[in-house]
């Protein structure tokens, strides 16, 4: 964590939040409708984060299905706050659930999550075009609380949160791709002279 406080930059402002640690995550596993719990630094780590938001003001607090991504929200200091969203659940690998980048690329050696989704078949899981069309309702309705002043919290996952990232601030769909996200990275999405920005990115305790 840097020597300074998360800056206490002017509201409204949108703060992600990626979920703490987890056995695949640390594996490099791609991990979409697995429910995996955190590890033990992951706990760590997520708790870690409470005293970085503690002082915010936040209007609506939004989380994943997944427990990883609610329990990081509860360590965090948002136990009896947490608005489960749907639309914030990671990417639906489909058959390349559990598997790593390079186990795919012995499949399909060119393959790029960004540029060609997940594998078609019978198990087809989403393109980041759907997950854009997510991530959009998602930032309408946090914008619906940010136009009353206050803040707005959303933890979930890495993929997803980088294609909200990359929507925010209007990248194409693959924009995610320029936005690596740590687990139990924040970022923050703000406003400059009326434009959507990127003001932090990928903070860790």
């Amino acid at each position: 964590m840097p020597d300074r406080p998360y800056p206490p930059l002017k509201p409204p402002q949108l703060v992600l939040l990626r979920h703490g640690e987890t056995e695949w995550s640390l594996n490099g596993r791609h991990t979409g409708v697995t429910d995996l719990p955190l590890t033990e630094e992951g706990e760590r780590r997520a708790r870690a984060v409470r005293p970085v938001l503690a002082g915010r003001d936040f209007g609506l607090v939004l989380s994943s299905p997944r427990r990883r991504a609610i329990r990081t929200a509860e360590l965090a200091g948002f136990a009896g706050r947490i608005e489960v969203d749907p639309d914030l659940a990671e990417f639906d690998y489909g058959a390349y659930e559990g598997l790593t980048t390079p186990q795919i690329r012995e499949q399909r050696p060119d393959w790029d999550l960004w540029r060609d989704g997940t594998p078609p078949g019978d198990t087809p899981g989403e393109t980041p075009e759907q997950v854009r069309q997510r991530v959009e309702r998602v930032i309408a309705r946090a914008e619906t609380v940010m136009d009353e002043g206050k803040d707005v919290l959303c933890v979930a996952h890495s993929h997803v949160l980088r294609a909200f990232a990359a929507a925010w601030v209007g990248l194409p769909a693959d924009g995610g791709k320029r936005l690596v996200l740590s687990t139990a990275g924040l970022g923050t999405l703000g406003y400059e002279h009326g434009n959507r920005v990127i003001d932090l990115w990928n903070v860790t305790p």
